[in-house]
């Protein structure tokens, strides 16, 4: 009888641990999707990081400036194209982009449709709420210049180590404190996500009967308190070693970036497109 109890009762606790140990293993294993595909054969792998960012940073800018939807599109499909000669999945930009932009810049400007005055487009059911033709072209710009500047911001990171994203950024004169917090977030959030993951596995062992709500709200403060306790540990353990160890900020690799032919070229075509598409936009 009880241990019937005790296997429905695993049942019923499993699904919130279980899911939420998934969830950060998954972002785990995302980033050494990231550092695979970062060293892959493909297009922009073989570009200077610096070129890469240039260009990157053209393109964004071009989609976000443009005042016609085809410019936007035109650039999201060559984000798109970049993807396919760079080996990036589509379907991993799918995941990770495509639909989280669309849900959240979509619930952002589904109310533009309705407020924004202008000639009517159609009459909602129920509502008799006018949509109009301008409210439906502001929330197809907002929808596509986010997924277009996301799209292009993800390949970035995707198709290059982020220690030469980091070193690209200081050779380009970004301040160096802006560098040193990127290099530090991405780099112990991935520390914390394990040990919130060993926490909960540890949790988990230990579970012998079944919870009430009330004791599991207990018991997910407590974590979050003890995370929060190892989190700031951690932090005045690092900031020690890196000061004993003399640590300025900037970023050193063992090889220096160089511009070839072919870096050249692809900057020049960065321009060239990002260019027509600021003076065909405007």
């Amino acid at each position: 009888m009880s241990c019937a109890c005790l296997r429905g009762s695993g049942r019923k606790r499993a699904p919130f641990i279980e899911r939420t140990v998934a969830g950060l293993l998954e972002v785990i294993e995302q980033s050494a999707t990231a550092d695979t595909l970062a060293r892959a054969d493909g297009l922009l792998q073989k570009l200077d990081p610096r070129v890469k960012i240039l260009g990157t940073l053209l393109l964004i800018v071009a989609a976000t400036a443009s005042r016609f939807l085809w410019i936007v599109a035109a650039i999201f499909f060559i984000a798109v194209a970049l993807a396919i000669f760079s080996k990036v999945p589509l379907r991993l930009l799918a995941s990770r982009v495509w639909l989280g932009v669309l849900l959240f810049t979509g619930v952002i400007a589904l109310p533009s449709v309705v407020l924004t005055p202008g000639k009517t487009a159609a009459t909602l059911p129920l509502v008799h709420l006018a949509v109009t033709q301008q409210g439906l072209r502001s929330a197809a710009f907002l929808i596509s210049r986010a997924e277009t500047a996301a799209t292009l911001a993800l390949l970035l990171v995707l198709c290059t180590p982020w220690p030469h994203v980091l070193r690209a950024l200081r050779v380009l004169r970004v301040p160096v404190v802006f560098v040193t917090i990127l290099g530090m977030a991405h780099r112990y959030v991935f520390l914390l996500l394990r040990l919130a993951g060993d926490l909960l596995e540890a949790r988990r062992a230990r579970d012998i009967g079944p919870m009430n709500g009330a004791m599991r709200r207990r018991v997910a403060t407590a974590s979050a308190g003890v995370l929060l306790e190892k989190s700031l540990a951690l932090s005045g353990d690092v900031f020690s070693a890196m000061q004993s160890r003399g640590f300025t900020g900037e970023v050193f690799l063992l090889d220096d970036f160089s511009l070839r032919a072919a870096d050249w070229w692809a900057l020049a075509a960065f321009a060239l497109i990002g260019g027509s598409a600021l003076w065909m936009g405007h």
